[in-house]
């Protein structure tokens, strides 16, 4: 691992966090983390190294359980290296009812596949008597007794309820943009290469007997990292200095639009969706959980996928099947992003109205590892594509009523801003005028979609007593907010795939309300002209227009290249309008276990 050492290195000041409207609330319910006395703790604390600093930040941020809120670098957190092992695990259910950690039957199958040059490596890192069996007939498909001699501990990251976090521990799927994806899980896929090997005990398939081995983790050099050779260029290539991509832009600057288009967004990277037009995702709004280890790309084997073909109308992320000889149709919603926000919304209707059209009286929404995306493809209300949404607030500090007031004086004639009061709507319903102070502590109505560019059915497609919506627990933000109304306002049911029978199994994690970056912040500054103050908190980099100030600041005073995730609209309940969704319940009317054969 590499360790740098300069003279001293000091977090700076964090004046976003004013931007984030979860921040607040997380203080109000222990034993959520309560950022800004952390800020203000690191803010005095001097670290030895930089990854000193940053893993004191990264946890800090996690323990939020905000999945919208974490401070990732880019030096660290997924884009250098991801650390794999060859054995993913699984928790399984046997036929008495019982309930283990198994390595995945399909373990040796995806590691063969996948990581073809490492095999070797790990074949000859077992012990003799196992040497070279690193294969189905060995240990794939084995029960795991001990990890590192204790029982299997649930080790992963947080940002949802341990019953929904748990199962990101174990191996999943995803249904991607372009094919099924294979995810490892958070034992066998680690963001941050600190940890060089671990000891499984496990009995093997067939055996009386148990085997203990050590297993070591084998690092993957990111496919968007730059090349090094030592410490100075590894800094100089990947994370010495914010880049052009790590702070926002004037939108109505010269080629502003377009170059917006083709900059990378800082954080796309860490967002778990396909990737989206960034203008587009700006004007449409997104709501997107954040992760180290960046969306999955090893391909689900072909025995595990659908052996239905899906229907013609199936799109990227959505994929729409025909159950045989029933009345039931099948949504698989992997995201609710894909490239083109208005053909999305189109298939998702055409599909669902050719399964009607098939005879399709039922519909099951697969929507397991869905991380959120676009809000109003997630206003999907069946039985049509309608108009729906959570009640949410802004938060309404110094700053943000300077840019509002920006905007009262006419410098955004093209409503590029996230705060032009023309982009929102009142509890009433009813659009804020043109030029108006419209920040103030007031609920703004999520029914900020209509019109759509397409045209919903006149009838009912399904009625909510003869849908379900299944998953791993695994899903969050506009995924949330997608399952959370349905659940609550229409009754359709929910049902988790896998988990501990004695745990409360969730089916859905961080619900938010609209999420965002340091970075669009950024942007909203820059486009609004706002000028230096000490109210600010702003800093100049690289030459760059005064930008707010990053996370992390070298004793030398140049910049990380990190990025932070904000929530930026909290979204209130469906009963409770006065009590954030993350705070009601959750929890899924059917838990359904997984077992070897499934």
């Amino acid at each position: 691992m590499l360790v740098f050492q300069p003279e001293a290195i000091y977090c700076t000041c964090i004046g976003y966090l004013d931007f984030h409207t979860s921040a607040n609330y997380q203080i109000q319910a222990p034993p959520y983390e309560d950022l800004k006395a952390d800020s203000a703790r690191i803010n005095q604390t001097r670290y030895a190294t930089e990854i000193d600093l940053h893993l004191d930040f990264y946890p800090a941020f996690k323990r939020v359980n905000d999945g919208h809120c974490g401070v990732y670098n880019y030096c660290y957190d997924g884009l250098v290296y991801v650390t794999y092992l060859p054995l993913a695990l699984v928790f399984l259910t046997d036929k008495n009812g019982y309930q283990n950690v198994y390595i995945a039957p399909e373990a040796f199958s995806i590691a063969s596949a996948e990581f073809k040059d490492e095999i070797e490596f790990w074949q000859n890192a077992l012990p003799d008597h196992l040497r070279g069996q690193l294969n189905t007939y060995c240990l794939s498909g084995a029960r795991v007794y001990l990890i590192d001699g204790e029982e299997p501990a649930l080790k992963t990251g947080g940002y949802q309820a341990f019953g929904t976090r748990q199962n990101a521990f174990f191996a999943s799927y995803q249904r991607g943009a372009n094919d099924w994806s294979y995810l490892m899980g958070n034992f066998a896929a680690m963001a941050h290469p600190l940890v060089d090997s671990v000891e499984l005990t496990v009995q093997r398939v067939n055996y009386d007997s148990n085997d203990t081995f050590t297993m070591p983790y084998r690092s993957r050099f990111g496919s968007s990292s730059k090349n090094f050779t030592d410490l100075v260029s590894y800094r100089e290539n990947n994370c010495r200095v914010a880049q052009n991509t790590t702070n926002g832009v004037d939108l109505y600057g010269p080629d502003a639009l377009s170059q917006y288009e083709t900059i990378p967004n800082p954080i796309a990277h860490f967002q778990q969706q396909p990737g989206t037009n960034p203008l587009d995702a700006r004007k449409q709004r997104v709501n997107v959980i954040l992760d180290a280890v960046p969306l999955s790309d090893i391909e689900l084997p072909r025995e595990l996928q659908p052996s239905l073909a899906p229907l013609n109308k199936s799109y990227g992320v959505a994929h729409f099947y025909m159950l045989s000889g029933s009345s039931t149709g099948v949504l698989a919603l992997g995201s609710f992003s894909a490239a083109n926000f208005t053909k999305f919304g189109s298939c998702l209707l055409d599909g669902l109205t050719s399964l009607k059209e098939l005879g399709a009286k039922n519909l099951i929404v697969d929507a397991t590892n869905n991380g959120g995306g676009y809000i109003c493809i997630a206003h999907v209300r069946t039985p049509r594509l309608g108009d729906y949404g959570l009640d949410t607030t802004l938060r309404t500090g110094p700053l943000a009523n300077l840019l509002v007031e920006k905007i009262s004086q006419g410098v955004d004639p093209q409503k590029l801003s996230l705060y032009n009061p023309l982009q929102w709507r009142n509890a009433a319903h009813v659009t804020f005028p043109a030029n108006s102070e419209w920040l103030n502590p007031q609920n703004i109505n999520g029914q900020e979609c209509q019109p759509f560019d397409w045209q919903p059915p006149n009838d009912t497609l399904f009625e909510p007593h003869n849908v379900v919506i299944i998953s791993n627990g695994r899903r969050a933000s506009s995924c949330s907010l997608f399952s959370f109304s349905f659940a609550l306002d229409l009754g359709v049911r929910t049902v988790v795939v896998g988990g501990k029978q004695d745990v409360t199994q969730h089916h859905c994690g961080t619900v938010g309300g609209q999420s965002t970056d340091f970075s669009t912040i950024d942007t909203e500054v820059k486009t609004l002209k706002l000028k230096i103050t000490p109210l600010h908190h702003l800093t100049c980099a690289l030459g760059d227009n005064c930008t707010f100030t990053l996370l992390m600041r070298l004793s030398s005073s140049s910049l990380t290249n990190s990025v932070q995730g904000i929530t930026w609209r909290l979204g209130y309940g469906i009963h409770r309008r006065d009590q954030p969704g993350e705070w009601q319940d959750h929890t899924a009317d059917f838990n359904f276990p997984l077992t070897k054969e499934m």
